[in-house]
């Protein structure tokens, strides 16, 4: 009979193909010091996250004490000094803590909401807005889909109104990640209602501003630790200062990070397969059946072969596609296709691990339910799987 818990967390963890280019030595490190991380601080306690459907706002704060969410930013700003191959470090080594919803409440913070203040804000936006978010002391959130637009963002309905000194704004935001309790929101909003893409803005807004609501916390199929909460805004006031890039070239904003939020989430998928597979082979090895691991029957030995193949694929498709981003290039094709093919590979391998479990792996104690039930989101958030298809397909003339 196997043991009833899974593997200590030292015995799963990504494989020596993370050590791959563009990586090196300095990357190595940093992935082990955030797996150790994981391991010993955050693993222990994502059951009780779990059910709590929240971990601890303090968790922000450890992480910034750490350098973590400060890795690719500047040090006059609090940050460590690096680039995006150590935010991309990151991305794959949260995993390791055995909660999706841990990892997307960091990385959401981390990899979607303080971007577009680092490189459209003004000084004073950065002092304000990234300074305390780089040190965990504030959480933020991006605020982009609506209740009736998603990947179609011309379609966003919150309205700013100019007034004097700044702007007045209605409407409301849904699946916000961090939602429920950010701090302050980078919202994009409508504040040219003729102009369609050109007529998108992005404020900063404030919690505390009269008239900003948390709609409500919505309960997910996964991702259960992070926050996702609907907003409402009503005659919300929001000074000029709070304008962040320019009036109506919100569109380009949203451009500029979309393509790092794919990589991400491919990133988050490799890692997410990486530890499943792991895991599951320290499972086949243990567990008896017949008289012999079953690890040893040639139908498991063939299930691992396809899956180490498929994560192979994924890893190498989105290190090139990361390569070509960090190296200053067009990869919008190349990380379309890792984005598409790593979140149902993630699903698609979590599911066979979980089989391989057999009647464990439907049990909780093993984490392979709740993997399965995070991996779900990848084929939809950040851009669905029918939108990474209509891209590559338009980009083949049809």
């Amino acid at each position: 009979m196997p043991s009833t818990s899974a593997p200590a967390p030292s015995s799963v963890g990504p494989s020596s193909g993370s050590d791959q280019p563009p990586f090196g030595d300095e990357h190595r490190d940093l992935r082990e010091t955030i797996r150790r991380w994981c391991e010993l601080e955050l693993r222990p306690h994502v059951d009780e996250w779990e059910d709590a459907r929240e971990f601890p706002r303090e968790l922000y704060e450890r992480a910034g004490e750490l350098g973590f969410l400060g890795l690719k930013y500047p040090i006059e700003f609090g940050g460590q000094g690096g680039d995006y191959l150590h935010d991309a470090v990151w991305a794959e080594a949260l995993p390791a803590c055995g909660s999706g919803g841990v990892a997307a409440g960091l990385g959401a913070h981390t990899g979607i909401a303080t971007p577009p203040i680092f490189k459209f804000g003004t000084e004073a936006q950065k002092e304000r807005f990234l300074r305390p978010a780089i040190k965990g002391e504030k959480v933020c959130a991006l605020g982009i889909t609506e209740p009736g637009a998603g990947s179609d963002v011309a379609s966003i309905r919150t309205f700013a109104k100019k007034i004097d000194g700044g702007y007045l704004v209605n409407g409301s935001k849904m699946f916000i990640t961090n939602g429920v309790r950010a701090d302050y929101l980078v919202c994009a909003v409508k504040t040219n209602q003729e102009g369609g893409h050109q007529g998108l803005s992005f404020l900063i807004l404030e919690r505390e501003m009269a008239g900003y609501e948390v709609a409500g916390k919505l309960e997910k199929m996964g991702w259960h630790a992070s926050d996702t909460a609907e907003l409402s805004f009503a005659d919300v006031e929001v000074p000029d200062e709070n304008l962040l890039g320019e009036e109506n070239k919100g569109f380009y904003l949203i451009m500029a990070n979309f393509q790092w939020e794919r990589l991400l989430m491919s990133l988050g998928a490799v890692g997410a397969i990486d530890l499943a597979i792991a895991q599951t082979l320290a499972y086949a090895k243990e567990r008896q059946a017949f008289g012999r691991a079953i690890g040893s029957f040639q139908t498991i030995r063939h299930k691992f072969a396809e899956m180490e193949t498929t994560l192979y694929a994924a890893r190498s498709m989105t290190y090139d596609a990361l390569r070509r981003f960090h190296g200053g290039e067009d990869a919008t094709a190349e990380v379309t296709r890792a984005k598409l093919f790593s979140q149902r590979a993630a699903v698609d391998v979590i599911d066979e691990c979980l089989q391989i479990h057999g009647g464990y792996g439907y049990m909780r104690e093993y984490g392979l339910e709740r993997a399965l039930r995070d991996a779900r989101l990848g084929p939809i958030g950040g851009g669905t799987d029918e939108v990474m298809k209509e891209i590559l397909g338009r980009r083949l003339g049809l």
